[in-house]
């Protein structure tokens, strides 16, 4: 029956991961899996920053005290202070041993202790734990980090039964995670577009629709900046498409920095030379302000010829904004005018009074769209 209990919670621990949709959730079923399965009353899951020498908490559940959150921003502690993940666990790996988890109570070592428990016998003691098993996390062949379990004082302490069946669950919380950084990575390549590393236009789509979604039911300010870079293809066409792909890259990195004076900000490349600014809650002008910098820096690119910039905001006079699709619409009517114009300064829609001609070739049937634009270019129709 034991046997059959422990691997259900096996099985739990697993699904509970695999269901998981974030990083966090993740880290948050692995520690909840363990700590179920071992009879816990706490647990936490740490992952060793090899750059920074230290094990950082990444989540802590059950029995916690007032200093230990569930998602602490900045607990962490020196590996010095707790070496066997640098030290015992490396030398027995070499050779050729396991990555055994152990068991240390409030009194000292017990079983499978490596030797060097003080720091964690004081912290048993200190938060009123009578002991602990810890289980190093092994991701990749390397050290990654270790499953923490503690049952309170009183509690039945862990043997060596309890420490083996920690080793299994920590092995299967390394498959999880694996399986997370698989769907992270997933996730980033399908909303990332490829030569900029900015956001691409599925991620536009999907943040823009949350955001007018807020906007219709909470009044959010949304604002959207289309922008066309000018000369890429006579960049191409003299210099070569490896140079244009720089340009394209180099103008990434400005939309980027002048992004990042709206906080929150998404600057993403929508395509070919068509690069956006997606921004919800602050202020309009605080988004055209970010615009018209872009233009001077553009401007100021060694290569292409500057970038033609709309701005439509919800915060302006362009009517309701019932859709993504008519936010998206305004911005790019926008910045069809500014290119018209030939404008080194963004066209903001709603701006130019009551008959505003970006509001109206936004608004045109479909049909007429087209030739309308053509005229904005300075083109015949």
């Amino acid at each position: 029956m034991a046997e059959d209990k422990r691997l259900a919670a096996v099985v739990a621990l697993a699904q509970g991961m695999a269901a998981a949709r974030t990083p966090r959730e993740s880290w948050r079923a692995a520690a909840l899996g363990a700590c179920r399965a071992l009879d816990g009353s706490f647990a936490a899951l740490s992952v060793w920053e090899r750059e920074l020498g230290r094990l950082r908490v990444l989540v802590n559940v059950g029995d916690r005290r007032p200093d230990e959150e569930v998602f602490p921003e900045a607990e962490t502690y020196p590996v010095y202070q707790f070496p066997e993940i640098t030290e015992f666990l490396h030398e027995r790996w070499a050779g050729g041993g396991g990555p055994n988890a152990w068991v240390e109570t409030a009194e000292g070592a017990a079983t499978g202790t490596p030797g060097y428990f003080h720091r964690r016998v004081a912290a048993l003691r200190r938060r009123g734990r009578g002991c602990c098993v810890v289980a190093p996390v092994l991701l990749h062949g390397r050290a990654w980090g270790e499953v923490y379990v503690a049952r309170a004082t009183g509690a039945p302490v862990f043997d060596r039964a309890d420490a083996d069946f920690a080793t299994v669950l920590a092995a299967v919380v390394a498959a999880g995670l694996a399986q997370t950084e698989r769907l992270e990575e997933a996730r980033r390549l399908a909303y990332t577009d490829a030569l900029t590393g900015l956001a691409n236009r599925r991620a536009v789509d999907v943040r823009l629709e949350e955001a007018v979604e807020r906007h219709r039911a909470r009044a959010v300010v949304v604002s959207l900046v289309v922008c066309d870079l000018n000369g890429l293809k006579r960049v191409n066409d003299t210099l070569g498409h490896a140079v244009g792909d720089r340009l394209l890259e180099r103008f990434g990195s400005v939309l980027s920095l002048c992004g990042a004076m709206v906080p929150g900000a998404l600057a993403a490349r929508l395509g070919g030379d068509e690069f956006c600014l997606l921004a919800v809650g602050p202020p309009a002008d605080d988004v055209v302000k970010a615009a018209d910098e872009l233009c001077r820096r553009a401007g100021e690119l060694e290569l292409g010829e500057g970038v033609a910039c709309g701005v439509a905001s919800t915060a302006d006079p362009i009517g309701p904004v019932l859709d993504a699709r008519r936010l998206f619409r305004l911005a790019d009517a926008a910045q069809y005018r500014a290119k018209a114009l030939r404008a080194d300064r963004p066209v903001v829609a709603g701006r130019e009074g009551p008959q505003d001609p970006v509001v109206r070739l936004a608004d045109e049937p479909p049909h007429l769209a087209p030739a309308e634009r053509r005229r904005f270019r300075g083109r015949r129709p």
